[in-house]
Order: C-alpha cells, then structure tokens, then sequence
C-alpha cells in the first residue's frame, strides 16, 4: 500500500467515531458481486426484483431477500444502471458498445450496436422509447423493439444520462460542454453552453426546471425553455447528479481540488447548508426523503441521513464505500453497492419518499428516468 493511502487510511479510522455515531439500521442482507468498486446503481422492478451490474460486465436480478433469480453476462464492463419499463423488460448499457434489452427471465430480447462505450443509463418514455448516450457522441432513440428511431450527434462524448419531462422533451448532457434539450422526435429545442464537460444525469423540478451540474463547478436551473433561472458555483466540479426534496429544495454532493461535500439549495439558488467535507471523490447522487431528511453516500459511514436543519438523523456503517448511487424501494428498503456488495438496508429513522418530481437517482426505483407528476 502507498503511504499516503496509508496515512489516509489511518486517518479515517480515527476520525470516523466522530461523524459516524448514531443508530444502527436494520441490515436485510448482503450480496456479494463479482467485482469490486462498481459504479452501476441498482434498480427495483414493481415486483420487488432487484437489478444491478457490476465491472465483470455481468447483471445480476436478485429476489428481495437476496437470492440470485439469474444473471446474464455481457462483453465488458457495466457501468450504465438498468432501467426497467412497465411490462418488465430491463434496459442497460454495457461497455462492448451495446444497449440490452432482457426479459424478466433473464433472456435475451435484442441489443442494439453503437460505435462505442456505452456508460449513460437508459431511460424510457410513456411510449417506450428508449434513449440513451454513448461515447461515439451520438444520443440514440431506439423503439421498443430494439429498431432505431433516430440518432442525434453532438459534438464529443455523452455519458449523461437523460431526463424525459412531462411533454416529452429529452434533456441530457455532453463532454463537448453544452447542454441539450431534444423533442421527441429527435430536433434540437435548445442547447445551452456550460464552461466544463456535463457528465452528471440532470433533474427535473415539478414547475418544468432543469437542474444540472457541470464540471465548470456550477449548479445549473434553466426554465424549460432553456433561459438560465440561476446558477450556483459550489466550489469545484460536481459529478454528482441533483435531486428535488418535498419542499423543492435541491441535493446533490459537490468536490473540489481537496474535498467532497453534501450540499443543500433552495428552489431560488440560495445554498442552504454544505455539510462536513472528505478528502475523497465521490460522484453518487442522494435521496431525498418525505420529512426532509436527505441520504448521502459518504466515506467513513456509508450512508448518512441529514436533517433540514443541517443535523444528523442517522448514520449507517458497512465495509467498504458507497460507489453507485442509493435506491429506495417502495417498501423503505435501500439498495446501495458497498465495495463487493450489494447491501440491503432499512434505515432507523428513515421516512417514505419524498413526494417530489425527482427524488433520487433516475427519479424512481424503476430508473425510468421520467417524470411521472405528484
């Protein structure tokens, strides 16, 4: 081990007693993936099923007491999350440069070739269209059969993935530093120009906004017809993408050249709080839940529930930091990779979902990726 990984190492350990007490969640059950520090965000079908990738480039479906229902093996990494539609079928991205299409068997239904890398996570339309990203800079739609619908180019690699509104419209980001807003038949409504790559999946407000963050350091709203509303510099570049709390507050974790931090903002651009800061990566996005309480992936205690008045709910430790984004199921159940695991875990103090227009990581358990409306 290099020695400032050790020194780091040791720090945490020291450190970690002091943010990390609090009381102990409920642990369902652990299961152990094929690889380590995978970056795929599990998702929950309507029958409780649970999906997740990993970095061996295989999808596991898991019943929701964690035994394996099957697992299905692609060419290379998956770092795209699943997404799955109403009648089950479970759409993601793999790293052979294909977008699967599977049965709730297991099955194979069709992929879909793209000129490379395929990191963004699909999401699905009413209609079920799928639209995704890929790094040979193309956005593709693709018809429910796997047929393409229409591809739309930008001018360098997209890994964002897109957000469907309530009209249609297709919202998503590009490493050639704009941001784009496309209609459901594949023309360009707007785009808006950034100062940095767009890598993160923006968020939808119930009132039409379009929150993002860029690598230029800010936290984006436009209005839906793409004037900027506000924008916030959090300090540095932000991976994280935002999500929309009950009372419309947004969440989302900010890093700099020397830390990482849980911030919070109000609807009109005002930073609320920026809670305690790590010197360590992290691009996972929070959930927000139905009391205002929101949960961050954070080294050190895994998950940690803070509360509107910038306290501490709740904190929840397991081995290993948190590399893909939380899901929340509709039972209250949260899934999260943790190092080799996918963990299983309800929280002591945790309340239902908040009734926003995008809550958490791909706006519902399903990552549809839509906004459905409260």
């Amino acid at each position: 081990m290099n020695g400032w990984r050790r020194i780091v190492l040791i720090g945490l350990f020291f450190i970690a007693p002091f943010f990390c007490s609090g009381q102990t969640a409920t642990n369902f059950w652990t299961f152990r993936l094929a690889s380590y520090d995978n970056a795929s965000s599990p998702a929950v079908a309507l029958d409780g099923t649970i999906y997740v990738g990993n970095f061996t480039g295989e999808l596991c479906a898991l019943t929701p007491e964690g035994k394996v229902k099957w697992k299905y093996q692609t060419g290379l990494e998956i770092k795209s999350s699943p997404a799955v539609a109403t009648d089950g079928t479970i759409y993601f991205g793999s790293r052979d440069r294909r977008l699967y299409a599977l049965t709730p068997k297991g099955d194979l239904k069709w992929t879909f070739l793209t000129g490379a890398w395929i990191d963004s996570s699909p999401a699905i339309a009413a209609d079920g269209t799928v639209y995704f990203g890929s790094w040979d800079t193309n956005f593709y739609a693709l018809n429910p059969d796997g047929s393409l619908k229409w591809k739309f180019p930008s001018g360098d690699i997209i890994n964002s993935s897109p957000a469907i509104g309530v009209d249609g419209t297709i919202y998503f980001g590009s490493h050639d530093r704009d941001f784009y807003a496309l209609s459901p038949d594949g023309k360009l409504r707007w785009r808006f120009s950034t100062g940095g790559q767009i890598t993160s999946s923006p968020a939808l407000g119930g009132n039409g906004i379009v929150y993002f963050t860029s690598m230029d350091g800010n936290l984006y709203a436009l209005n839906p017809n793409g004037t900027e509303q506000w924008r916030y510099h959090t300090g540095g570049v932000s991976e994280s993408s935002p999500v929309v709390g009950a009372t419309g507050d947004i969440y989302l974790i900010a890093y700099n050249s020397t830390d990482s931090h849980p911030d919070s903002f109000s609807p009109d651009g005002k930073r609320n709080w920026e809670w305690t800061s790590a010197d360590v990566w992290n691009d996972t996005t929070p959930i927000a839940l139905a009391n205002g309480d929101a949960y961050f992936a954070w080294p050190w205690c895994t998950l940690v529930g803070i509360h509107p008045d910038h306290q501490i709910s709740e904190t929840i430790q397991e081995i290993g930091n948190v590399t893909g984004s939380p899901v929340m199921a509709d039972n209250g159940t949260f899934y999260f990779v943790c190092g080799w695991d996918l963990v299983a875990i309800a929280p002591t103090n945790a309340a239902s979902l908040a009734k926003s227009s995008w809550p958490m990581f791909r706006a519902n358990p399903q990552h549809t990726g839509r906004v459905v409306g409260h």
